[in-house]
């Protein structure tokens, strides 16, 4: 009988226990506990604000980013937390963080309602902005659009600047690795460890995580896919607009980037180590963004990159996942090539012959200028070329080439439509960014740049966010190029390959075959690479 009241003693209390572990509705389970979001109204669940390291201040400023502490109770994710350190850069960046601070290691989820006993494909999306600005927090990034397509997204934040990329002597020889530089990466490394260890509580599949990004985004996924950290984590991938590929934010040797690191210690009278990470993060900020203080830039370190990403891709050594990457019809306009000239045939053929030197006759054949037109047409396609579609183009071109595994490329060219009228004190800047002008809007002397969509502009259309991007009248067109966006990615993230029974043909591009490209527009549809000449050439202009 006291056997039998034992027993019956611990079973009620197990199942005491038990009910009190129960989960509601917005609730997950997370290793370091638990998590509560918030139900949208789409039957969209969002989880935002949560840590997925430890925060990188005091003694972790300039370490790798070391796993996040358990909690107790339940921890509300209901709020973006705060942004990365980082100056004011792009006024087209719109964020919904809480702040800015060192403390910024989040990320933030976003799952279907019913998903918690489901395994959904996984998105993981990095932010742009050329690695000194950006957050995951931006409504242009925001997750909800693919989570009704039934994949659960994610987006976060990492280390920028001279916080996310400062290499130096002490901080190499402190490190376990050898190495320093690259915190802003190892950072997207431990997002995506954490993603792999707690992205089924969501109702996400560990094992179907495809990663994603534009322009140091971008750049971002193709450093993800060359470091042997992170190439196992991944079973897809999509780049919108840059490689970490000369000439576009290629890595530096550690020696090099040391050398930056000494250099700026010098500049603000800083002795040893322990000066630096005692500087407030304002005051190195400030510092690091004064004109040419601080080279941002990734580094050879030895541990996240043994070597230049674009010779792990050229070995093969990479990810061996599908692939789907392109750029946009203008990246920049032709004024960035021209630096204030106007565009006749006379000042593009000087610009040219200053930029290339003895290659110029051999640049003004592929990039042709006696027009007026065509000078600006073509000047827009060299700023471009030379921007990031070649380093793009590259990266798509060594993928196919070397790992068998299936290559998607597109040129999006639908171009945003004007600005609503009530904002006439705003005007694009030259990369698609948003410039503020004081009174009325200024005349422009120069010719119109080249009609077609800019850099940065189509995010919004991809994701499905036209709704957040409230500085535009989007037309019904543009939301049935969005709406052909969106199937696209959601069909690759799902399956590796973007096509769907009611979607214009996208044809994979195979080892030594010529590439295809599919514009994404008003008109949508597929055509053999048109200027693989103009690559060629910028291919042994830089040395590949």
């Amino acid at each position: 009988m006291k056997k039998y009241f034992l027993l019956l003693f611990g079973s009620v209390i197990f199942t005491s226990c038990t009910q009190e572990k129960k989960l509601n509705d917005l609730q997950v389970q997370v290793e370091q506990g638990i998590l509560e979001g918030v139900a949208l109204p789409s039957g969209i669940h969002s989880f935002k604000g949560i840590p997925f390291a430890q925060p990188p201040v005091g003694e972790l400023r300039w370490k790798a980013p070391q796993p996040p502490q358990k909690w107790e109770g339940v921890l509300k994710a209901d709020a973006f937390k705060d942004n990365a350190m980082q100056k004011d850069v792009f006024g087209d960046m719109k964020f919904r963080s809480s702040g800015m601070s060192e403390d910024c290691l989040y990320l933030n989820v976003w799952a279907p309602a019913d998903a918690k006993d489901k395994k959904l494909p996984v998105l993981v999306y990095f932010y742009g902005g050329g690695f000194v600005a950006g957050d995951g927090s931006e409504g242009r990034y925001d997750g909800e659009t693919l989570a009704r397509e039934g994949i659960v997204t994610v987006t976060l934040n990492y280390r920028l600047g001279i916080f996310g990329f400062f290499s130096h002597p002490e901080l190499t020889n402190e490190s376990p690795n050898n190495a320093s530089g690259n915190y802003g990466l190892l950072d997207q490394n431990a997002a995506l460890v954490w993603v792999k260890n707690n992205i089924a509580a969501f109702g996400g599949d560990p094992s179907k995580i495809t990663i994603a990004g534009e322009s140091a985004g971008s750049i971002s996924v193709s450093a993800q896919m060359a470091s042997p950290l992170s190439r196992d984590l991944i079973s897809g991938a999509i780049g919108e607009s840059g490689a970490m590929i000369n000439p576009t934010l290629d890595a530096v040797p550690l020696n090099e980037a040391e050398q930056n690191g000494l250099d700026f210690a010098k500049r603000v009278n800083a002795q040893t180590l322990v000066d630096l990470r005692k500087m407030p993060a304002d005051s190195l900020l400030e510092e690091a963004s004064k004109w040419g203080a601080f080279n941002t830039r990734a580094t050879v370190d030895g541990y996240f990159l043994p070597e230049l990403p674009s010779a792990t891709f050229a070995a093969g050594d990479q990810a061996k996942v599908p692939l789907l990457v392109g750029w946009t019809s203008a990246e920049i306009p032709y004024m960035a090539f021209m630096q204030g000239q106007y565009p006749n045939a006379e000042n593009y053929a000087a610009r040219v012959k200053q930029m290339f030197g003895d290659k110029a006759e051999e640049v003004l054949k592929l990039y042709p200028g006696t027009t007026q037109e065509e000078v600006i047409q073509s000047a827009t396609a060299l700023a471009s070329d030379n921007f990031i579609v070649f380093s793009t183009w590259k990266w798509a071109e060594l993928h196919k080439n070397t790992t068998g595994q299936p290559t998607y490329v597109y040129k999006f060219a639908q171009q945003r439509p004007p600005l609503k009228s009530e904002l006439g004190s705003v005007k694009e800047g030259l990369a698609g960014g948003i410039i503020e002008e004081d009174g009325e809007k200024k005349e422009n002397q120069m010719p119109a740049a080249l009609p077609g969509a800019s850099h940065a502009s189509d995010i919004e259309y991809l994701l499905g966010n036209l709704n957040n991007n409230e500085l535009y009248n989007w037309t019904e067109e543009d939301r049935k190029v969005s709406q052909t966006g969106v199937k696209y990615l959601a069909n690759f993230i799902k399956t590796g390959n973007p096509n769907g029974e009611t979607l214009p043909q996208w044809p994979v591009s195979k080892a030594s075959e010529t590439m295809n490209v599919l514009t994404i527009g008003a008109e949508t549809s597929a055509t053999p690479e048109q200027h693989r000449d103009r690559y060629l050439f910028l291919n042994s202009y830089y040395g590949f």
